[in-house]
């Protein structure tokens, strides 16, 4: 196996990261970020200037090509590697990210006469524009008993497939009229890499309420929620639904062109960001939780069993680790909430003051935080900034600070934010516990954990837990690469089993961070007042957050 390598690349929410890596030891040997030249499009599309309604994220579709031309040709470049010796490529993506593609595989928004219309570009997975569509599913599908909700905590999220179809189908109809499939992004990535348009099981599982043995929910459900998508998974969501580490297809001439690579080399299904990052760490078994903390954090575990559990992404056979059910739930604001605060509320002072220590100012604010201790501040926040994942699964919430006094330090803010967030793995964790599926251990994996050293103390303070962090900085690439090393194959000098994979390549650093138990004791007794703010503002006995959402679009509009 000596001198092969696999090429993974991660495809995030700001940009696209190209990792080559070793199949023997699983090394990083050269990596390359590729920023997303229109990055997220929030407020109007390009060229055309037209405007975005509230909660809209797109993309444009033409940034992920980029990021294969760009990146792979300069991590061969970087690595010295001959392409002879690459063996295979995988990618991984944030998710549920949509398109709507025409019989050719040309995302809509490429035709001159419909990219003024903003559904006919990529909805990004934190596109909260269907919470309407979202909440009349779940209304019915709970009406109906369908046995698909429980999978997935007792509601399908806005983020998901199902709903944004929906939307388009309520304020576009010509859109979905002229689309021929709806794709996730990473199968249709995958499909420019192969000339094979296929679609994946983790994000078929996870994110378009597909199940390994009963398929998708039945024509009658769908004609319940509108008589025109009676037909949906016959026509535009059709097609192989194949399980992870399975190969794709073979690189394209015309694409091992653009990319420096040689054609015929193995492409692996396409693969969520946060599910590939799992065996990445060595993670293949139950009672680990991985955190993939960024902008938002997803939270993956594995179980012997199916079981229900409320605010849960999904559970699916098969989703992560073959021969695992495997369980997802989320936070949808973490590294955002940090940056708002920095970017929003932090005054000038605090930014000169970072400028003369030669510090970024999240490093500045952490270091300042670092002197409370645990209860000090008198803080206490609601980790809401956008909307709630896991568990209450509710876009329309949003955030609180309780407390804050003429006294208040921006950093005890920031600690008080920090803390918030680890307050809400910490519900996330008890509902898990709460029905039967054990997590003994955290594992963190992203920016967050190698660049925060004092919210990584709070998580394990907050949560009781042992955390491991990931020794590589791309674990989700790193995780994608290894699939691509699968679906070479060990004949190829890849992979049989995403296992043996793992047993060579994953990777975690020596040092565990362990829980304080004088800080253990604080904290639990503030997570006790969290919660009651949780449940006070997240269960319906004050839904001030909503009233204030509405009456804020009925002024705007």
């Amino acid at each position: 196996m000596a001198g092969k390598y696999s090429i993974g690349v991660d495809f995030g929410t700001e940009s696209g990261r190209a990792v080559l890596v070793s199949l023997k030891s699983g090394k990083e040997i050269a990596d390359h970020v590729t920023p997303y030249r229109h990055g997220v499009i929030d407020d109007k599309l390009p060229e055309s200037g037209v405007k975005l309604g509230y909660e809209w994220a797109l993309q444009h579709p033409s940034d992920y090509i980029e990021v294969l031309v760009e990146a792979i040709p300069q991590v061969i470049k970087q690595s010295g590697v001959d392409p002879n010796d690459i063996i295979g490529l995988g990618i991984d993506f944030t998710a549920c990210t949509m398109l709507p593609i025409d019989e050719h595989g040309v995302p809509l928004c490429f035709h001159s006469e419909l990219k003024d219309n903003p559904h006919s570009w990529v909805k990004l997975w934190k596109h909260h524009a269907a919470q309407d569509e979202a909440n009349k599913l779940n209304d019915i599908a709970e009406k109906m008993g369908e046995a698909f909700l429980p999978r997935y905590g007792g509601k399908i999220s806005s983020e998901w497939m199902i709903a944004k179809i929906w939307q388009i189908l309520n304020e576009a109809p010509d859109i979905y009229e002229k689309t021929n499939q709806f794709v996730e992004a990473t199968d249709w990535v995958i499909s420019k890499l192969t000339n094979n348009l296929v679609r994946n099981s983790c994000t078929a599982g996870y994110k378009a309420i597909w199940h390994k043995r009963d398929g998708y929910p039945s024509k009658e459900f769908f004609q319940s929620l509108d008589a025109r998508l009676e037909n949906l998974v016959e026509t535009k969501l059709r097609g192989d639904v194949l399980p992870l580490g399975t190969k794709a297809g073979e690189l394209t001439p015309e694409m091992a062109k653009l990319t420096g690579l040689h054609a015929g080399i193995a492409i692996a299904v396409g693969n969520v960001d946060a599910h590939a990052a799992v065996p990445a760490m060595g993670v293949v078994e139950p009672g680990k939780l991985v955190m993939a903390m960024g902008t938002s954090i997803c939270h993956m575990l594995l179980g012997n069993e199916e079981k229900q559990v409320e605010g849960m992404c999904g559970v699916v056979e098969d989703g992560i680790i073959p021969g695992f059910y495997g369980y997802e739930a989320g936070q949808s604001a973490v590294g955002d909430i940090f940056a708002w605060f920095v970017n929003q509320a932090v005054p000038e002072y605090v930014k000169e003051a970072a400028e003369e220590e030669g510090v970024n100012i999240h490093h500045y604010l952490e270091k300042k935080a670092a002197d409370y201790k645990p209860g000090e501040t008198g803080l206490l926040a609601l980790d809401w900034w956008n909307g709630n994942r896991s568990v209450l699964v509710d876009t329309d919430l949003s955030g609180l600070i309780v407390g804050m006094t003429l006294q208040t330090r921006p950093e005890e803010l920031y600690r008080a934010l920090l803390e918030s967030t680890a307050f809400g793995t910490r519900k996330i964790v008890d509902a898990f516990e709460s029905n039967g599926i054990e997590v003994n251990e955290l594992y963190a994996c992203g920016g967050l954990p190698h660049k925060n050293k004092l919210l990584m103390q709070i998580y394990a303070d907050v949560t009781n837990r042992t955390i491991k962090i990931a020794d590589s900085y791309h674990t989700p690439a790193l995780g994608a690469a290894m699939f691509g090393a699968v679906a070479a194959g060990e004949s190829r000098g890849g992979y049989d089993t995403i296992l043996d994979a793992t047993k060579n390549m994953a990777r975690v650093k020596d040092e565990v961070i362990q829980p304080i138990p004088e800080h253990v004791a604080i904290y639990e007794k503030i997570y006790q007042e969290y919660s009651m703010l949780h449940d006070y503002f997240g269960r319906g006995e004050n839904d001030v957050m909503k009233r204030l959402r509405d009456i804020r679009t009925a002024t705007r509009n």
